[in-house]
């Protein structure tokens, strides 16, 4: 059903077009490459790096356009799923009509219409929850979803890099970009700073939804910098730092004990920045460790069920989708993220970055 409602809306030799570009190579860059290269944003740079992108990003959203055809237990004919597989063909058809880039003006106009495509697949991360979960409400077995998160895993790595490509070519034709940053990334970042914020966020949020928040201490060297995207690290901490005041607050919330503060240790080694978020929020029982990091598993209830447009409000506690996503991005730049638990405790999240941005992009 879903192949036909493709050919529908699109000519034959579009969807043949996708099948070809889909089995080319891809091509990773690292953060250092992409450091090193955007340090210098001449004319010349600006179109070798649009050229890039003019071959690079059909190939990477042709290889997502076709799994999106072929998901298992009819997902991809949920019409959630449909929206999102016109969106990357659009995308593809988009890039695929435009013309060679020889000049300037054909990189300014190539960079405005990457701009639109970024914008209109901002809202692919919830939209593709709504379709899961339309499968969800049909009793799937959650070991039976091993497929569907294998595929989620690769799709949101592959949107994690479209993202970063797209946004640091557009970032770098800013004309007055904040002191050491070469486009999306600072190369003097403090992940202390962005802790601080990360944690001024999620502890508004705490206080919006329950009245209260409990404190965070961050013990670290306040001076130390390496060259990171802020934006990544921020999605990451604030993900943890909700989660540790949810689990904290909820604990104590009618108890009589002052609730205990949430503690967030920086740690600068040779290879890894290490960032741990630690709580005593009770942890999570054993047998509840392996789903955390799957895209079906809440303990919280659903902001999907109500309509998709009040879902973009960001809740305290969201559809699944922080946990395993913040990994993704971690694990984009050669990272990791690891949750252990002692039930009837606490949680300690250890979230690795790596600091010699040397490795590729994981390219699925």
């Amino acid at each position: 059903m879903a192949v036909k409602k493709a050919c529908e809306s699109f000519s034959k030799s579009l969807i043949d077009e996708v099948q070809r570009w889909g089995c080319m190579k891809q091509t990773g860059v690292s953060l250092k490459y992409m450091m090193e290269f955007g340090s210098r944003p001449t004319q010349r740079n600006f179109i070798i790096s649009a050229q890039f992108l003019h071959k690079e990003l059909p190939i990477r959203i042709a290889r997502r356009a076709i799994e999106l055809e072929s998901l298992p237990y009819g997902l991809s004919g949920k019409p959630a799923v449909l929206k999102v597989r016109d969106w990357y063909l659009d995308s593809f058809r988009d890039l695929r009509t435009f013309p060679d880039i020889k000049d300037a003006k054909d990189e300014k106009d190539f960079t405005q219409m990457i701009k639109a495509i970024k914008v209109r697949h901002n809202n692919v991360v919830p939209m593709m929850a709504l379709g899961v979960q339309q499968l969800k409400k049909e009793k799937v077995l959650y070991e039976d979803l091993d497929e569907i998160h294998q595929f989620l895993d690769r799709f949101y790595l592959s949107r994690i890099g479209i993202r970063m490509l797209i946004g640091q070519h557009v970032e770098l034709h800013n004309p007055n970009p904040p002191p050491h940053c070469v486009g999306y990334i600072d190369t003097k970042m403090s992940p202390m700073e962005v802790a601080r914020n990360a944690t001024e966020d999620a502890r508004a949020m705490c206080l919006r939804e329950y009245g209260s928040a409990p404190d965070v201490t961050i013990y670290g060297d306040p001076d130390f910098t390496f060259p990171y995207v802020p934006t990544h690290l921020h999605t990451m901490v604030f993900e943890l730092v909700k989660n540790s005041l949810r689990a904290v607050q909820e604990r104590f919330m009618d108890s009589d004990i002052v609730a205990p503060p949430v503690r967030i240790i920086v740690a600068d080694g040779i290879e890894d920045v290490t960032i741990k978020v630690s709580d005593e929020g009770g942890g999570i029982p054993r047998s509840g460790l392996p789903k955390i990091f799957t895209y079906l598993y809440s303990t919280a209830s659903n902001p999907l069920d109500s309509d998709l447009s009040e879902a973009d409000a960001v809740t305290m506690a969201g559809y699944g989708y922080g946990l395993p996503i913040s990994r993704l991005y971690a694990r984009y730049f050669g990272g990791d993220l690891q949750i252990i638990s002692m039930e009837g405790y606490g949680t300690d999240a250890y979230l690795h970055l790596s600091r010699l941005g040397d490795s590729q992009e994981p390219l699925p």
